[in-house]
């Protein structure tokens, strides 16, 4: 959603950046053409893989790379006086992630359990799946994957313990769902694991209103999300900064989220699910 991200970031000349998922840096070096001020960019990862990319592809042009989760960034940016014209969350799994088998995001290829978007941290997949007790799985499953047959998985889960591979979860976590889909019966499985693993809706729901107090008077804030559950807190963070009144701090400028074009889906299918939402900023 390059095109999307651009329209409603309008990365202005000399305009700060910060990039709170910046990945392998498509976004940033798109914003980074428009601004033309590579060191007032700050770009942010969890990932070492990725955050190492960031440092040699931006580190000489003097743009400044975090290797830590969101949260942690956004807390020790915010603690440093830090604020920012342009903020970009583009939020979930990277492509590369899903197309690397040893980190275990990949439903059809063969992997470990691992799930860690952090490697350092220690909780794996596999320790949930594995070690949480059957009523744990059930509520991370309904919770976090909206999954309709929660119960009879993590039933089959402890059934076969234990799952070392991605595929054998894959395998039993279909047996729930007979027959064919256009989508993996286990896609919701992986989606509430990998939340889990990585807490991504507890850092996202602290995150967005460090996100909101970062932006410069006029400056624009845009996240990405990629199932409801991010959505949910996107919208109601942003409408309840945006509520009418001499309170507001954020003007909505997405009535409705934002999604990827036709085009775009043709070459990038994984664009399907993506729901854009920016606001900015309130001059007071």
């Amino acid at each position: 959603m390059l095109a999307e991200v651009l329209r409603y970031l309008d990365p202005k000349e000399e305009a700060s950046y910060l990039d709170l998922t910046a990945g392998y840096g498509g976004h940033a070096e798109a914003v980074l053409e428009r601004t033309n001020a590579p060191t007032k960019a700050v770009l942010v990862d969890r990932d070492s893989n990725a955050a190492a990319f960031l440092t040699h592809k931006f580190d000489g042009i003097g743009a400044e790379t975090l290797n830590k989760d969101f949260l942690a960034a956004s807390r020790e940016l915010q603690a440093a006086g830090r604020t920012f014209d342009a903020i970009l969350a583009d939020l979930g799994v990277s492509s590369p992630h899903l197309k690397e088998a040893n980190r275990g995001f990949a439903i059809a290829l063969h992997g470990p359990l691992d799930m860690r978007m952090d490697q350092s941290q220690t909780l794996t997949a596999a320790d949930i799946v594995n070690t949480y007790p059957e009523a744990e799985l059930v509520t991370i499953l309904e919770r976090y994957g909206e999954e309709p047959k929660a119960k009879k998985i993590a039933r089959f889960i402890v059934q076969n313990r234990p799952i070392t591979s991605t595929t054998e979860l894959a395998r039993i976590a279909a047996r729930a769902w007979p027959g064919h889909s256009s989508v993996h019966p286990a896609t919701r499985t992986f989606q509430a694991l990998r939340i889990a693993v990585n807490d991504e809706l507890g850092l996202l729901e602290k995150s967005l209103p460090i996100w909101i107090d970062l932006l410069n008077p006029g400056g624009r804030l845009a996240v990405i999300s990629f199932h409801s559950l991010e959505d949910r807190l996107v919208k109601a963070a942003f409408n309840e900064a945006g509520k009418s009144g001499y309170d507001a701090t954020l003007a909505i400028l997405t009535k409705s989220p934002v999604t990827a074009s036709h085009d775009e889906l043709v070459n990038n299918p994984r664009a399907r699910s993506a729901k854009l939402r920016a606001a900015a900023k309130i001059n007071t």
